[in-house]
């Protein structure tokens, strides 16, 4: 992401700061950027809703940002009401422009819209999606010649129906890859580790890239499955290397960083590129 200044550019995130009237020095006793309160709010984009988050803070300037989760704007506490309905227009005005300048934004705030006959890219294979609306009460999907075949219940809708369509494509694309993936988990135990794994399963988590488990379940994200795949072998390596240390002490990172020793361009690749590994 970028941050946006009016005479610089520097990297982490989306941001614009405002110029304002220039308050009262603050007093040395609350730092500049202490926080107020905070309002969860959202704004309007294109007839659609965007999660927002209004900051009240001591600072000196007008701050908005694109977050993660949330369009973010940063107040002067001293602000008054008609100023702050001023400067929530022009946010609003400056988050529209991103939208309609990057349109990876609308993939993260509101999801892809699958259509029949649509195609699906994960790793090395691309499926085409063939969706049937039916009286039933429940969904169901499965693969065919590389076809995705869903079965939706009309009755559902909306974005929840979305939500729906993405979870059945993680549930077949998971059972595709699955033993690919189970291979590629014992391949590497075998090199590096060599204990036992009862089981590794895709499931479509979206807080985490992995996890292990003390009786050796290695769970991977169908999310991981749109990386490259030195990440997906650094991350099971770091699900693998939990099965000899369960935690994330020095001794833990000595064993990812002897079976793999740049991990951390790995884990960089994911701070960066992640947020666009998803269904």
């Amino acid at each position: 992401m970028i941050i946006y200044r009016r005479s610089q550019q520097i990297k982490k995130e989306a941001v614009f700061q405002r110029p304002t009237q220039k308050p009262e020095k603050a007093s040395s006793f609350y730092p500049q950027t202490l926080v107020l309160n905070v309002e969860q709010t959202h704004i309007t984009i294109k007839g659609r809703k965007v999660p927002a988050k209004i900051y009240r803070e001591f600072r000196r300037n007008v701050r908005a940002s694109i977050g993660k989760k949330a369009v973010i704007l940063r107040l002067p506490q001293l602000v008054d009401f008609s100023e702050q309905k001023k400067h929530f227009a022009w946010f609003t005005e400056w988050v529209a422009l991103q939208f309609d300048k990057n349109p990876a934004l609308h993939n993260r705030f509101f999801g892809k819209n699958y259509q029949d006959g649509d195609t699906l890219t994960v790793g090395q294979k691309t499926y085409r999606i063939q969706i049937e609306k039916t009286d039933r009460k429940t969904h169901a999907g499965k693969l065919l010649n590389g076809i995705i075949h869903l079965k939706i219940s009309q009755q559902d809708s909306g974005p929840h129906l979305q939500r729906s369509i993405k979870h059945l494509l993680s549930r077949v694309v998971a059972q595709d890859h699955l033993p690919a993936i189970e291979r590629r988990v014992l391949e590497l135990n075998r090199l590096y580790f060599r204990k036992d794994i009862k089981s590794v399963s895709l499931k479509y988590n979206q807080s985490n890239w992995g996890s292990c488990s003390t009786q050796g379940n290695i769970n991977l994200s169908t999310r991981l499955l749109f990386a490259p795949p030195e990440v997906i072998d650094y991350v099971i390596i770091h699900e693998l290397a939990h099965l000899i240390e369960m935690n994330h002490s020095k001794r833990f990172w000595k064993l990812v960083s002897e079976a793999m020793p740049d991990y951390k361009a790995k884990e960089k690749w994911l701070k960066d590129y992640g947020e666009h590994c998803n269904f």
